[in-house]
C-alpha cells in the first residue's frame, strides 16, 4: 500500500504537522516552505485580503519559483551555475 503525500496548506500548520506526527504519517509530509508564509503575508497587506498557503504556493510555482533548501545537496549546484 502506497502513502498519499500530506499537504500542510491549513493556518493551523504545528497542530496539523504534530498531529500528522502522532498518526505516524510524517514520511512524505509537505510543509510549505518559508518563502510561501512570507510571500502569503506581504500579498494579504498589499491586498488587505486573506490568502490561503495553497493559492500562494500553487501562484508562486506557476511564476517560476522552485523551493530550493540549504538541506538539498544539488542547491549550490544549481545557484552557481
Amino acid at each position: 500500500m502506497t502513502r498519499k503525500s500530506v499537504k500542510l496548506y491549513t493556518d493551523k500548520v504545528l497542530e496539523t504537522f504534530y498531529e500528522q506526527l502522532l498518526n505516524g504519517n510524517v514520511d512524505n509530509l509537505h510543509i510549505p516552505h518559508s518563502d510561501v508564509f512570507y510571500v502569503r503575508a506581504a500579498c494579504e497587506a498589499r491586498y488587505g485580503r486573506k490568502f490561503t498557503l495553497k493559492h500562494v504556493e500553487d501562484s508562486m510555482r506557476a511564476e517560476g519559483w522552485k523551493e530550493q533548501s540549504y538541506s538539498d545537496p544539488n542547491y549550490k549546484k544549481e545557484n552557481n551555475s
